[in-house]
């Protein structure tokens, strides 16, 4: 009975027992793994590992990128630059039927190729959009479902706080996953626009159209938002043309955000306490959750459960496409009571390992790799969309309140529709995510 696989199929357990009496994640990781390290070996064994993980963890310079382009995100949003972009979109194509929640979703997809969190997308704009679209006679359901939609863009379109997880745990390189997403997000940008002119469509209401703005509006509106293209521009084209690494890029955009918010008189003194305090919090949370995955990794490891795991996968008596679409399955039931990052840091660990080793499309072992990173990924932003728990439909029903969350569900599941034939497409079809990581 106290065999290492039992004892690591007890810490699973007690691991979603904590998750479900909403301990939080990182303690919810932390304390089965450090139970069960000391279970298979000992307790002066579990307090050597201690007195060195943390700093082990946290001292990986590699990391320093997440609190940077965290920083980048907030000095974008307290700097009106989501505003701005919002109101660019909706100046070119608010006059159309469902136009302004199409410039939510243009407006998101822009304001991820800052900010690199889905939650924070999100919220975000919902600030920005949702009172424009309920002003113009916008329907609660289009609106709050487009909204936390266009929010998955945030970690899918580069820079990605997940994905830089995903290379860390992984050991890619974190410019070519960057790369490996652009095609992926611009289909699903493109995809959702297709999804609310069809629903507009077909249910008239819930969109009415809006006036045509002059052409002084649109050129005015174009001048404000080149700052954030001079940003895309420098960050993303020094660190793809080898001119510095993505931790240097994400310091260089930080900076850059935060000149433009001081230039344009927006970052006072209030605006840099919430950014920098919003930027510490987070940060603290993602590291929290390192270390409880750490301890969790550590114990399984002890157990042999990955090696276990990667032997079983790989004589399982299925075509190896299968295997990848299980796991796939899995992550959309972990969506429901996990968030991305303590998604990827649980079960990369043990999964990666194990898809390495399966023959799929007879790609090598690099382009595999970051293939499979981009369909996790697109897969965890379904997770946060789809009921009952997508964590950013409560984060966008917490902005909009009159809205009840069973609208937002009913007005989700056609860009969810759309999102599982990207899946699909992506799953069969990898040169679709590949052929830019080839030209590099």
């Amino acid at each position: 009975m106290n065999s290492p696989a039992v004892i690591g199929l007890c810490m699973f357990a007690l691991m979603l027992i904590l998750m479900a009496v909403r301990v939080p994640i990182a303690a919810a990781m932390f304390i089965p793994g450090a139970l069960g390290y000391w279970a298979i070996n000992n307790e002066m064994a579990l307090f050597n590992l201690l007195k060195g993980s943390a700093v082990a963890r946290l001292t990986v310079y590699e990391l320093s990128v997440i609190p940077l382009f965290l920083l980048m995100g907030n000095f974008a949003t307290q700097g009106g630059l989501s505003r701005d972009l919002f109101r660019a979109a909706s100046a070119f194509i608010g006059h159309v039927r469902g136009g302004l929640a199409m410039a939510a979703i243009l407006s998101a997809a822009a304001f991820g190729a800052v900010c690199g969190s889905s939650v924070a997308t999100s919220a975000t704009i919902t600030q920005v959009a949702y009172p424009e679209m309920k002003a113009h006679g916008y329907q609660g359901r289009l609106s709050t479902a487009t909204l936390a939609t266009g929010g998955t863009l945030g970690i899918l379109i580069p820079p990605s706080v997940p994905l830089v997880v995903y290379a860390i745990l992984t050991e890619q390189n974190i410019a070519k996953l960057f790369a490996a997403a652009i095609v992926p997000g611009i289909l699903a940008a493109l995809g959702y626009l297709v999804v609310i002119a069809v629903y507009c469509k077909w249910r008239p209401g819930l969109a009415p159209p809006s006036e045509k703005a002059s052409p002084s509006v649109r050129r005015s509106a174009l001048w404000k938002i080149w700052p954030i293209l001079m940003i895309f521009l420098v960050v993303f084209g020094g660190i793809y043309g080898g001119i510095f690494s993505p931790t240097e890029g994400a310091a260089i955009g930080a900076l850059m955000t935060f000149a433009v918010g001081m230039l344009r008189g927006e970052l006072n003194a209030g605006a840099m306490r919430r950014a920098l305090l919003s930027t510490a919090e987070t940060s603290a949370m993602v590291f929290m959750i390192f270390l409880g995955a750490d301890m969790m990794n550590a114990a399984l490891a002890l157990s042999a459960m990955p090696t276990r795991v990667a032997d079983w996968v790989t004589h399982l008596p299925v075509a190896p496409v299968v295997v990848v679409m299980t796991v796939m399955v899995l992550y959309v039931v972990l969506g429901c009571v996990m968030d991305e990052l303590s998604m990827l840091l649980l079960t990369i660990p043990v999964i990666f390992p194990a898809v390495m080793q399966l023959d799929l499309w007879g790609l090598p072992p690099d382009l595999k790799a970051i293939w499979f990173g981009i369909l996790v990924l697109m897969t965890v932003g379904i997770g946060l969309i789809a009921p009952p728990v997508g964590l950013n439909v409560y984060v966008v029903n917490n902005l909009a309140r009159e809205v009840p969350m069973s609208e937002t569900y009913k007005g989700v599941f056609p860009f969810l529709a759309w999102d599982a034939l990207r899946l699909l497409l992506l799953l069969f079809s990898p040169g679709i995510c590949l052929w830019l990581v080839r030209m590099m």
